[in-house]
């Protein structure tokens, strides 16, 4: 982040969830009055490009840990049709535990520091969706696919179940984040190729998964003030983009018969 603000010469930076440090791809960073937005981006669902290595399994279920079991080598590899039919079951809502090397917090802690001190770290699973998820290449040991999952999946803990449900045994080799929603890495801007004349996308391209109402110039003034406007939806729906001449003005939220501004974009002048 500290590139970023140089190069963008601001502060108000912030991002949208970070990559595991072997990990590559599309990093969604939001500027100025935009860092307001970042829980909504959070919600979108992520798409990966994911390889991992069938027959070992590492301590943090990436290729920077240590190895602490592998397959037997008398037992015959998997076939593609094995493959494609264990992936096929990894498909819907379901529970999933993070791995013990994450950053997710156990008694004040990150569960990462706690297991590098050898603590042994168990942490409660979470309920989490895969969309889609397909072979990309199969050649043994090595497998390539594709996956689409909800916001709080852990790849690393998709390839290391994966590998249970084979009976092999398994752990990521290489990551790579492809879209977070409607967003792709091929829209991407390298970090070497960030400056000031970088051109920033507008908010509304990060909040495509949100319905959209157009506002009037008189709405989009008391949004501004931080009031609410005329509800148009039902109680309880999900925010709601709400736009003035094509500029995003405040998310809302239905209450009481209105739309109440949770986040403003546009403040009254």
């Amino acid at each position: 982040m500290a590139r970023v603000r140089k190069a963008l010469k601001t502060r108000a930076v912030g991002h949208t969830g970070t990559l595991d440090p072997f990990a590559t791809g599309l990093l969604v960073v939001l500027v100025g009055r935009a860092t307001r937005l970042a829980r909504f981006v959070e919600q979108q669902a992520k798409t990966y490009l994911a390889t991992a290595r069938l027959g070992v399994v590492t301590a943090t279920d990436d290729a920077t840990g240590e190895v602490v079991g592998s397959m037997d080598p008398e037992l015959p590899a998997p076939a593609d049709a094995e493959i494609g039919a264990v992936m096929a079951r990894f498909l819907g809502r379901q529970r999933q535990r993070p791995p013990a090397y994450s950053a997710k917090h156990v008694d004040g802690e990150r569960s990462y520091r706690k297991a590098r001190r050898g603590e042994t770290v168990t942490l409660p699973e979470v309920e989490i969706t895969v969309s889609s998820l397909s072979v990309v290449r199969y050649q043994w040991p090595e497998l390539v696919f594709r996956a689409t999952v909800s916001p709080g999946a852990y790849l690393r803990a998709l390839a290391r179940d994966l590998g249970e449900r084979l009976e092999t045994g398994a752990h990521l080799t290489a990551l790579r984040r492809e879209a977070i929603g409607g967003l792709r890495v091929e829209q991407a801007v390298p970090l070497a190729e960030l400056g000031p004349a970088t051109p920033v996308l507008p908010p509304l391209a990060v909040l495509g998964h949100l319905a959209q109402e157009a506002v009037s110039e008189a709405e989009a003034r008391a949004l501004g003030y931080g009031q609410g406007i005329a509800g148009r939806g039902p109680e309880g729906g999900a925010p709601v983009a709400l736009v003035h001449e094509g500029r995003l003005v405040a998310i809302a939220e239905h209450r009481d018969g209105r739309l109440a501004p949770s986040v403003v974009l546009e403040p009254a002048s």
